[in-house]
């Protein structure tokens, strides 16, 4: 695809929440250019005032992309990354998968204790609207935690579901007497 269109569907992908800016667009282009993840190629036909430069993922960064998409670790669950590691699930092991919501789950309860903790310690000198400001952060964090538990009890179900149940005896039939 080229630039224009990239944007346009990455946006669409990524939802209202994350808009990719044509500033934040180009030097990851670059980047990923210069890595090999990527090459661009200028169309074949008449050419007009401003070629548009169509880009391709290589094989490289196919094989990269699978690589970060297996990583687990904090960096999978943290606000800047957990949204776009969300978003490709469908192309993540479901083991992966698990470790990530968890990851993110104990992360935001972490959060949500200290919210918590603050706000108990900090509510008589509030004001009314700083006041409904934690409040309003803490109910989205426990929102958030929730979504996430019924997304690993899902997860965890289509596990169960998808593993094979052991062999069940099979009743013979009974000879007539």
């Amino acid at each position: 695809m080229h630039g224009y269109e990239l944007r346009k569907r990455l946006n669409l992908m990524l939802g209202w929440g994350r808009l990719l800016s044509y500033g934040s667009l180009y030097p990851a282009l670059k980047k990923m250019l210069r890595g090999d993840l990527i090459e661009e190629t200028v169309p074949s036909g008449p050419p007009t005032r401003r070629q548009r430069i169509v880009y391709k993922v290589t094989d490289l960064g196919t094989e990269e992309f699978a690589r970060l998409m297996s990583e687990v670790g904090p960096a999978a669950w943290e606000d800047d990354n957990f949204d776009i590691r969300f978003r490709f699930f469908s192309s993540t092991d479901m083991e992966i998968r698990l470790r990530v919501l968890e990851g993110r789950r104990s992360r935001l309860q972490e959060r949500l204790d200290r919210v918590q903790r603050e706000l108990s310690m900090t509510q008589a000198e509030a004001d009314r609207y700083a006041a409904e400001l934690q409040r309003h952060g803490v109910e989205s964090v426990e929102r958030e935690v929730r979504w996430l538990s019924d997304l690993i009890n899902a997860e965890r179900n289509v596990q169960v579901q998808s593993t094979p149940a052991p062999d069940a005896p099979t009743a013979s039939p009974s000879a007539p007497s």
